[in-house]
């Protein structure tokens, strides 16, 4: 009987030790890389209900979407569209900044923690270019680094960034503004106007990183989203954002959804816009929305790989 006894104990604390074992490597097995599921959306101002038909642009917006081994990379600009009254297309300069800082993070010429590193040189490139390319724009470039599940990002501008969690704003990037309606910007001008085009340095893009967990949301827009809808508008749009796999096609269509009504609210003269909002605190009377091009890149943070992710 002792001996039955003594097996017993014998077992019990063979599986107390096996539990003890199975939750420290549970405690201290790696925890899964993460990635991006991306969907990008947007209006032209020019163009009735209809997105642009030029590939990564919407109007004088332009983005991209790419990845390496390190870092899953998504940004915007918003290029200047007073160059059009000099007969320059707004839309190349931040197009081309745009393929440039893809290109690099492609071929993994790319600090995933120091993403203003890749504004700067992108921009020094398109300066050097053979035949100048002549505009303006503003930047904002996000990167989830894959291991370390943190984000690193950069602003310079009016363009930004939100951080969503559990249905709550959690981040949000502060833009830069010399004065009202005239943010910080890059840019290239002809001879002729050099001094007397605004022109900042890349170097002065606000830096900022943050721990990301799985299914955390990140909306990255030009001004033309964020002067028309506020934080609880598109809250309430990701409201039925809660599947962690959920697909790409299915943040594509949140991203669509939420550029849609920023589209529509924009040409509504009665709607008291953020954009309006501002003004009026500035003593400028103001109201409606503000019509403008519109770039949403959407992303949900997750662990499930995916074949349809970009």
């Amino acid at each position: 009987m002792a001996s039955g006894l003594l097996g017993r104990l014998a077992g019990i604390s063979r599986t107390f030790i096996a539990g003890l074992h199975t939750e420290f490597q549970l405690k201290t097995r790696p925890k899964e890389p993460l990635h991006l599921v991306t969907g990008s959306a947007g209006f032209s101002k020019t163009i009735s209900q209809s997105p642009s038909f030029k590939q990564w642009t919407f109007g004088d917006d332009a983005y991209f979407v790419a990845k390496n081994r390190t870092a899953d990379v998504i940004g915007v600009a918003d290029g200047v569209g007073g160059w059009r009254n000099y007969g320059i297309d707004p839309s190349a300069f931040p197009k081309s900044l745009m393929e440039t800082c893809e290109r690099m993070v492609r071929e993994g010429r790319f600090n995933a923690q120091a993403p203003a590193t890749v504004i700067a040189a992108s921009y020094y490139e398109v300066q050097q270019m053979k035949t100048p390319l002549i505009g303006s724009s503003t930047a904002c470039i996000v990167a989830l680094h894959k291991k370390e599940r943190r984000l690193y990002a950069a602003n310079l501008g009016d363009s930004g960034f939100l951080i969503i969690r559990d249905d709550e704003v959690v981040h949000r990037s502060q833009e830069q503004q010399h004065y009202f309606n005239t943010p910080f910007q890059l840019a290239v001008a002809p001879p002729s106007q050099a001094g007397l085009v605004l022109s900042d340095s890349p170097e002065m893009a606000e830096s900022s990183s943050f721990d990301v967990e799985e299914g955390d949301i990140i909306l990255l827009g030009t001004d033309g989203l964020f002067d028309n809808i506020n934080e609880d508008m598109i809250l309430d749009c990701l409201s039925k954002m809660k599947d962690q796999k959920e697909s790409e096609v299915d943040v594509q269509r949140t991203a669509h959804h939420i550029a849609e009504q920023a589209y529509e609210l924009s040409f509504d003269q009665d709607y008291l816009s953020p954009f309006a909002l501002s003004a009026q605190q500035r003593g400028i009377n103001l109201r409606g929305g503000k019509p403008d091009d519109i770039t949403v890149l959407l992303a949900r943070v997750s662990s499930f790989s995916s074949e349809l992710d970009v």
